[in-house]
């Protein structure tokens, strides 16, 4: 491991630390660290999830209270900074849920490759990573990767973005979201599936 970036996680654990010392000790400081630390990153995430800024911003507001205000929950079991972003995501998620709607779920199986019968995806995929060498071709994927992940259904939406943007593990997905591992695999399976057929167009014919 990278001596440089184990040195930069074990100040931000120590900082943490501090920071949630501060919090259930009640410091008015320690609220304002919190949101300077960790309000983008909250808002990032809500914003990727439910797609509308004007939620994002609802949602990271109550995350950041809900955080202060339930510090004593927090046992140090897991990285503070896991703890908090399982509260974000949820909170998302549950926004989310609040607006599911079936036509959401007819609408991707609407634009989804084909299946046979047995769940197999038919059609050859695409393999574009040679392309992304080029830099014209990446920022436009770049671009249709943010369009594609925008247009989908809000609960795919927040499997793909804590799975494939933000680097979680299936399982803490699960955790996060309220979802079993199963469940978590199939969304992203079929997310995935809709991003690849809308980038698909973007890439260079075949040669």
């Amino acid at each position: 491991m990278d001596e440089s970036a184990e040195r930069r996680r074990a100040a931000i654990r120590s900082e943490d630390r501090g920071l949630v010392e501060s919090l259930r000790r009640g410091e008015a400081k320690a609220v304002e660290e919190l949101v300077d630390r960790y309000g983008g990153w909250i808002y990032r995430v809500a914003v990727r999830v439910v797609g509308d800024p004007r939620d994002a911003e609802e949602i990271a507001q109550d995350v950041l209270l809900t955080v202060a205000r339930k510090i004593g929950t927090f046992k140090g079991e897991a990285a503070f900074s896991s703890w908090l972003y399982r509260i974000a995501a949820n909170a998302a998620y549950e926004r989310v849920r609040a607006r599911r709607s079936a036509r959401q779920e007819i609408a991707l199986d609407a634009v989804l490759p084909a299946f046979d019968a047995e769940g197999r995806h038919i059609g050859p995929v695409v393999d574009w990573s040679r392309d992304l060498e080029n830099p014209a071709v990446a920022a436009e994927m770049r671009a249709g990767l943010e369009r594609a992940i925008a247009a989908l259904p809000d609960e795919y939406r927040a499997v793909l973005v804590l799975r494939d943007v933000e680097g979680l593990p299936n399982e803490e997905v699960a955790r996060a979201l309220g979802l079993s591992v199963p469940a978590v695999k199939s969304r992203l399976h079929r997310a995935r599936l809709f991003v690849r057929k809308e980038l698909a167009p973007l890439l260079p014919p075949a040669r």
